[in-house]
This record gives structure tokens, C-alpha cells and sequence, in this order.
């Protein structure tokens, strides 16, 4: 469960990272109208989802990786 946790902070964090990355001016000026034309957006309503889950599968390949290889230096 501690796993879990974990990992769903971790996606959370990068969600906020990501959105707030590209998206930066229209959270400040505008949030809640920005969040009301999602539904409009070229990439459709769910794709900061789509967006997050993707970077997050790729950073998890690469931390998996690392996490071989570092268990095989350490023995």
C-alpha cells in the first residue's frame, strides 16, 4: 500500500508539474474558465491525463532501470 501511495504522489506531483508548466499564465490570470474550455481543447477533455500518464510510463521505465542496475552494483 506504502508502494501505492507513493507511486500515486508521484503522478499527482508530475500532473501539477506538467500543467502548471505549460500552462502557467492561465492559471494565474484565469483558472477556472482555463478548466471550463477543456472540453474544447484540440487534445480533448482528458489529455492532461493522457499527457501526465505518459511522461509518468516513461519516467517509471527509466526508474525501473535504475533501480536493476543499482541492485546489481550493490551486491
Amino acid at each position: 500500500m506504502a508502494k501505492l501511495r507513493k507511486e500515486f504522489f508521484v503522478f499527482v506531483s508530475l500532473f501539477i508539474f506538467l500543467s502548471l508548466g505549460m500552462h502557467m499564465k492561465q492559471w494565474i490570470s484565469h483558472p477556472i474558465e482555463h478548466i471550463q474550455h477543456l472540453s474544447s481543447s484540440q487534445f480533448g477533455l482528458f489529455h492532461p491525463l493522457y499527457f501526465t500518464f505518459l511522461v509518468y510510463a516513461f519516467l517509471y521505465v527509466i526508474r525501473f532501470i535504475l533501480g536493476l542496475f543499482m541492485r546489481l552494483f550493490k551486491r
